[in-house]
């Protein structure tokens, strides 16, 4: 199943070079401290986020909506939170339009990003194979995973087909605390 797991995220954002390493990037791959004296809730920035900030407006109504508070939320909101990533969002944020990922990896700049270990894999590959997410999106079950097992507080994207969903949230967040963890809250900015 683990080969699995990997090769449908792997097929989906290429090679894995940067599990467990640091990405040689100005980016730094922060390790969780055995203790954290928390001063700030922390906030995984899904690349849908980054995406809704960095595109040109768009003509859709709902799009466009999401847009402006998603702008609202980085603007008004995003300093009372530890802003963390991971390599799978810097990852997928480069992908496309050179200068449209550029403008995405210029807003990741000051964000931490946390390693992808072996539970993120573990966690992710259960999310999948036990049906909270389906197969075709196991990136996105790794995100949730990654922000899990590093103990953030809130997942925030506009993926609302398969992270911000509201038919899958209870089964992903049961099978998170069968696995021993304390499920992220899964949200929108609108709900941030």
């Amino acid at each position: 199943m683990r080969a699995l797991i990997i090769g449908a995220i792997a097929s989906f954002i290429g090679f894995l070079p940067w599990v467990g390493r640091g990405s040689g990037r100005s980016h730094k791959i922060i390790p969780e401290p055995l203790s954290v004296m928390k001063m700030q809730p922390k906030v995984y920035v899904e690349t849908s986020i980054v995406s809704y900030l960095a595109a040109r407006p768009s003509r859709d109504v709902v799009i466009a909506g999401h847009q402006q508070s998603t702008r609202d939320w980085w603007e008004t909101r995003s300093q009372d939170f530890k802003l963390v990533a991971s390599q799978l969002v810097i990852q997928e944020a480069s992908a496309g339009d050179a200068k449209q990922a550029q403008q995405r990896l210029s807003l990741l700049t000051h964000v931490e990003l946390l390693a992808t270990n072996e539970s993120a894999l573990t966690l992710a590959e259960t999310l999948v194979s036990r049906g909270a997410v389906p197969e075709k999106a196991a990136a996105d079950a790794l995100h949730i995973a990654i922000a899990v097992t590093n103990g953030v507080e809130y997942l925030l994207t506009w993926n609302c087909k398969h992270i911000a969903n509201a038919s899958m949230r209870s089964n992903i967040e049961r099978l998170c605390q069968a696995q021993g963890y304390e499920p992220t809250i899964i949200c929108t900015p609108d709900e941030l």
